[in-house]
């Protein structure tokens, strides 16, 4: 299960999502229900709204959501030889200096300036890896926010509107540094989470800033080729002794999203969870052993994507291969601004699964 080619399949271009519903909890929600038996080595699929996850989930639960705020990353500007540029903001690495993509006819040399938006100059710093190094004059957040535009991704064909400044942002976003959302979190409005409280589901929060690099596509036929991207998180003390009191009293941690897993797993390597930050470059592919997150609520993502290994190794390749095959039959809308899956972690059956 490690060849690229056992991750693509076909998708019908109509089922991309190019606008989220009016309503975010509107969403359909396929339930991969691992305690019913049937045919798909004891899992079932069940057909549901997303709002069937109030009573999906108990009270001992406990749910994980990254609070990553989508950057206002994407800038059109000229050279000061007159080419044009396109630049998307990767991660903000001070103030002042950010990492940065930068598409022209030929890339832009070191202390030279390039205009912004018709509104501000950067200077170009080196080059780091695929990135190149810009110098902003003022405050980052505050010329991105001002000026920028919003980054939606690559299967998306309008150009991003008011409406989706709103909707590309999860209702309980707060961290800035992300150019792409933590998508599952779409599915959220105030009246769900507050149905969540009344239950009594716990709520934690890490943050992942999401990097363009999620929408990459995986090139290498051997998955160990693959240098996976990496991301940086951070996971404070409260989420940590949340994490170690839902599982005493024996309830699940459920990630709302592969970023929010990703998080998880990173800062549990050693066996358990540690507060703390860091870049992440975690690979998770079938066969890997989920230290800390037990059910994941996620969108349906891309052939051949990182992604899509994920959560192969989380709930069983062939379980996610029905399971995707089902959702196209059913007509269940794909990518970011689409439906959601909730799984649960297959510790042995399944072919994938960890041994």
């Amino acid at each position: 299960m490690h060849s690229l080619s056992d991750y693509d399949f076909t998708l019908p271009p109509e089922l991309i999502a190019q606008l989220p519903l009016s309503e975010r909890s509107a969403s359909r929600l396929l339930h991969v229900d691992d305690a019913s038996f049937g045919a798909l080595d004891g899992a079932s699929l069940i057909d549901r709204q997303f709002t069937d996850v109030v009573d999906l989930l108990s009270p001992d639960d406990l749910l994980v959501f990254n609070d990553t705020r989508v950057l206002k990353a994407r800038f059109f500007g000229v050279k000061a030889t007159g080419g044009k540029v396109e630049v998307l903001v990767e991660r903000v690495i001070d103030n002042r200096t950010v990492h940065a993509q930068v598409r022209a006819s030929k890339s832009p040399q070191t202390g030279t300036q390039i205009r912004l938006a018709e509104a501000f100059d950067v200077t170009v710093g080196k080059r780091v890896g695929e990135f190149f190094t810009l110098i902003f004059p003022a405050d980052v957040f505050e010329l991105i926010e001002t000026h920028g535009r919003l980054p939606l991704p690559p299967y998306i064909e309008h150009t991003a509107d008011a409406f989706d400044e709103t909707r590309y942002q999860t209702v309980y976003a707060k961290q800035p540094g992300a150019v792409a959302a933590p998508t599952a979190g779409l599915h959220f409005d105030l009246a769900l989470l507050e149905r969540l409280r009344e239950k009594g589901i716990g709520f934690a929060y890490v943050t992942l800033h999401v990097g363009a690099g999620t929408f990459q596509p995986v090139r290498t036929e051997n998955l160990a080729d693959h240098k996976m991207h990496t991301e940086w998180y951070t996971i404070d003390s409260a989420t940590v002794e949340a994490v170690r009191a839902t599982k005493a009293a024996g309830g699940n941690v459920v990630a709302v999203g592969t970023t929010s897993l990703r998080a998880l797993e990173s800062a549990s390597q050693t066996g358990e969870l540690l507060a703390g930050g860091a870049d992440t470059a975690l690979f998770i592919t079938p066969g890997y052993r989920f230290k800390t997150v037990d059910r994941l609520i996620t969108n349906f993502h891309l052939p051949k994507s990182t992604l899509l290994m994920l959560v192969s190794a989380f709930a069983g390749y062939d379980v996610i291969k029905a399971a995707y095959a089902h959702a196209i039959l059913q007509k269940y809308r794909f990518f970011s601004y689409g439906d959601a899956m909730l799984l649960t972690y297959r510790r042995s059956s399944g072919k994938g699964a960890e041994k």
